[in-house]
């Protein structure tokens, strides 16, 4: 037993303590995958949409996390939302704002 219970004492001891911003941040990272993979095709729009995703790199790659500046990108890609023509493009980039916001509601799981 006290065999077990140094071997999990040792691992958490090794780990970097995640942050809510740590965990927000790698969130909002795969958001932008998943939506780069989405607008890789051509339509109407896409270089709105494509300098919203250049913005958003360069706000991920600060170490600072600021809420305040991703939820003034969600705004800004409801806006890009709001003024795509492409019917099937608008339902999928509405998937990806619903999912942003969910990751900047993310936290840390407690134990």
């Amino acid at each position: 037993m006290e065999k077990v219970q140094s071997n999990i004492n040792s691992k958490k001891e090794g780990r970097k303590v995640q942050t809510d911003a740590d965990v927000k941040r790698k969130a909002v990272k795969l958001v932008i995958s998943h939506l780069k993979k989405k607008v890789a095709k051509e339509y109407a729009g896409s270089e709105l949409v494509q300098g919203w995703v250049g913005e958003m790199e360069k706000l991920l790659e600060k170490n600072e996390f600021e809420l305040s500046e991703y939820v003034q990108m969600r705004r800004e890609l409801n806006d890009i939302i709001e003024r795509t023509m492409d019917e099937e493009m608008r339902f999928k980039l509405r998937d990806s704002w619903y999912s942003f916001g969910r990751a900047l509601d993310k936290k840390v799981k407690r134990y």
